[in-house]
């Protein structure tokens, strides 16, 4: 279900949809962002900081209605910009789980701090929410009941929102499922692991439905969960089939693995390779000598 950049949608009763005009190779036709409720409104992902996204929004508010809560379901700069700049204009606080740089496991902490950086993917640094939220809190409003589901994997600090609704709970999901790719996942921000145990914290919920950050809606969930894990699991044999060729560096490597992907995305194809690399080697199965780094030579234990 495609609409024009500017254009609310509504998706079902109390679901409405605006695309931010930012699209591109990464964000697809855009961020969407969602209006969630009947008269005091969840805004779940304001998007990129474009003051005509953010007419549009409060334009498509029809009487009765304001803006209560600003969701953002992590902290790039195609979602959580725009958040400080409608929090002026409305009044709401804005809610997420934290800074770029919460939520992060040990090994990430240990390679940020060695001068491992991201990979251009656009951290927004100087976000802070108002409101933290933390895994399985709760938010109401009229007409509306968001829990908040801590789900790393893109980025440490991502969030996805359940709203539950008698049919069956549709779950925001950011960019942690979407239909139309796979997430980026670029360490330190991003982690392989992480984003297969957020796969499984999803397929263990009967959702109905999925309301991404880009794309289309995702109408059946668990076929969309068991294709994401099965990719994953396939990247990770097609590396160690890598490894069985040789040590090579992350570049080297990404060259043997990724023969299919367009020049353009080779980039985002070498921080996924890097994110794959360092769960081999937290699993025992891949060595990164002289140690582990985006600089690393690896080879299989």
């Amino acid at each position: 279900m495609q609409s024009e950049a500017g254009t609310p949608v509504e998706l079902e009763p109390g679901v409405v949809r605006v695309i931010a005009p930012n699209p591109s190779p990464m964000t697809f036709w855009g961020t969407n962002s969602y209006l969630v409720g009947e008269t005091a409104l969840a805004l779940i992902d304001p998007g990129p900081d474009l003051p005509a996204h953010a007419e549009v929004l409060l334009a498509a508010l029809k009487p009765g209605q304001h803006i209560s809560h600003i969701l953002c379901t992590h902290s790039h700069v195609d979602h959580s910009p725009l958040a400080a700049r409608l929090a002026r204009e409305t009044g709401a606080q804005v809610y997420a789980f934290g800074t770029h740089l919460d939520g992060r496991r040990p090994v990430m902490e240990a390679l940020a701090a060695s001068g491992l950086a991201g990979g251009g993917e656009g951290v927004q640094p100087d976000f802070t929410p108002d409101v933290r939220l933390a895994h399985d809190a709760v938010l109401e409003g009229p007409g509306w009941q968001l829990t908040a589901l801590h789900t790393p994997g893109h980025i440490s600090n991502h969030l996805s929102f359940a709203l539950a609704r008698p049919e069956g709970e549709a779950v925001f999901t950011g960019d942690h499922v979407m239909g139309w790719a796979s997430s980026l996942i670029s360490p330190p921000d991003g982690d392989a692991l992480a984003f297969m145990a957020s796969c499984a914290l999803l397929a263990a919920r009967a959702s109905r439905i999925y309301y991404p950050g880009h794309g289309a809606p995702v109408e059946d969930p668990a076929a969309r969960l068991d294709w994401l894990t099965t990719h994953r699991r396939a990247r990770e044999s097609q590396v160690v089939e890598a490894l069985r060729a040789g040590p090579g560096t992350t570049a080297q490597l990404t060259a043997r693995v990724y023969t299919d992907v367009p020049p353009a995305l080779l980039p985002a194809a070498e921080r996924n390779m890097l994110a794959q690399l360092i769960a081999l080697v937290e699993q025992g199965q891949a060595t990164a000598s002289p140690t582990l780094s985006a600089t690393a030579t690896y080879a299989l234990a």
